[in-house]
């Protein structure tokens, strides 16, 4: 609701949530976009979140007492399955279709394990041609779809859903696969007992991170986020049909507002007060957009210019994203789906990483699109080289043109490389469960 009275004692919260080992009315996803507060508080919170979530799971995991033995002879494919409630038009699977879709068949059997809605789009059929095996187990216990994952033979099961809305990590809990995965979904550690690994990058996860994680990382060599569902980029609307006045800097933001603070909230009114005539687009949102405009006004600036776009289909949003001049990243938690959406529609977007996942996502996505200088270290420098963009539109257009020349060779782009990354990483887990090994840190090279 960007209702920020009480934001400065937010954090103190939490951290006295956690002393006082409450820690499990505490969501971690919530502590995800909360600024001050660290890797290793928000590891404190996924375990203490989970400590009577898994004790509770232990009865009925003995009871099923599942047992995994690599196989052998007459199989030649290593099962995957992947687990969600997102498998319809949604912004995971908008990133992850196309890099399912280049999959090898001859190597690897996709199974889907869906508890969510089909909402009646194209994406679902879409899903249901590129999964060998499409299952609906919305109406099964957390017992009955651990049963079903284990009886079909899934040797890797992948999470994409992690602490976000509507998960089922208690089917995580009853460990129905030999090897499971946290991947794409959730930013941060599950907690022991859930997952062996998370694939990541080494921009996301610095060293030193691993500590911050229950899961050992599996590293792809670009950036953990799939290229996505690269729609064509269609002919940009009309500024007006968009609501956007004919003329002016676009300044645009289209994380959800929950990630937005007030210090972020303070640079993008100054810049607005800077950089004459520009505007601030943002999504639309009925909870927020009244307390966004005082917020506004408080700092000065008239709340006309907070200009808020509606949902539209994806291609067509694509399209409208190209009459933005320059995207503004939040912190702690910055645009994920949205900055790679950006980048493909040519749009430079301006970072400034903390020292946690979600925090990074974007700075991965910059270097891996080929704009490193796009990262900056400070919220200074982020005011200083936004506002150097918005008044020199020559350098705004090399950047362009670079985003531009760079959608057929970055890494970022490469669905084939990154699907063939992804899938030596399943190999090496594969192997080490076939070996006898615990699970480790594993890296996959780059792919040329």
């Amino acid at each position: 609701m960007c209702d920020w009275q009480d934001f400065d004692n937010r954090a103190t919260f939490a951290r006295l949530q956690l002393s006082q080992a409450k820690g499990e009315r505490l969501p971690p996803f919530v502590l995800l976009a909360e600024p001050g507060l660290s890797a290793a508080e928000q590891r404190i919170c996924s375990e203490t979140w989970m400590q009577g979530r898994l004790a509770a799971a232990a009865e009925c995991r003995t009871k099923l007492a599942f047992q995994f033995a690599p196989w052998g002879g007459c199989r030649t494919k290593i099962r995957l399955g992947y687990l969600s409630n997102d498998f319809h038009d949604h912004a995971t699977v908008l990133l992850l279709v196309e890099a399912l879709e280049a999959h090898d068949d001859t190597r690897f059997e996709l199974h889907a394990y869906s508890y969510g809605k089909d909402d009646g789009k194209q994406m679902r059929p879409r899903l249901r041609r590129v999964f060998d095996q499409f299952n609906d187990i919305g109406q099964l216990s957390d017992e009955e779809a651990a049963r079903a994952i284990h009886r079909d033979g899934i040797d890797i099961l992948i999470d994409l859903k992690g602490f976000t809305r509507e998960t089922r990590t208690s089917i995580l809990a009853l460990r129905p696969a030999p090897v499971q995965v946290n991947y794409l979904g959730y930013p941060g550690t599950l907690g022991p007992g859930l997952c062996d690994y998370i694939i990541t990058d080494d921009f996301c996860t610095p060293a030193g991170a691993a500590r911050d994680f229950s899961e050992s990382f599996a590293t792809l060599p670009h950036s953990y986020q799939p290229p996505g569902s690269r729609d064509p980029i269609v002919l940009a609307p009309s500024r007006a049909a968009t609501g956007l006045p004919e003329e002016g800097f676009v300044f645009c933001c289209f994380n959800q507002a929950y990630k937005f603070t007030p210090a972020i909230f303070d640079v993008w009114c100054r810049l607005l007060q800077c950089v004459p005539g520009s505007v601030l687009w943002l999504l639309a949102t009925d909870e927020a957009e009244g307390n966004l405009r005082s917020e506004a006004w408080k700092r000065g600036v008239d709340a006309s210019r907070l200009i808020f776009a509606g949902e539209l289909p994806h291609a067509e949003h694509l399209g409208r994203l190209q009459l933005a001049d320059l995207v503004l990243d939040t912190a702690p938690y910055g645009a994920h789906t949205t900055a790679s959406d950006a980048l493909w529609a040519c749009v430079p977007v301006i970072t400034c990483p903390g020292a946690t996942f979600p925090s990074r996502v974007a700075g991965s996505l910059l270097r891996a699109a080929g704009l490193p200088e796009m990262v900056v270290e400070d919220q200074d420098d982020y005011f200083e080289l936004a506002f150097a963009l918005a008044t020199d539109t020559d350098r705004l257009g090399e950047l362009r043109r670079t985003l531009a020349g760079n959608r057929l060779s970055a890494p970022l782009f490469d669905v084939k490389a990154y699907s063939l990354a992804l899938e030596s990483l399943y190999a090496m887990m594969w192997e080490r469960f076939r070996l006898g090994l615990p699970p480790a840190a594993v890296r996959a090279s780059a792919i040329v």
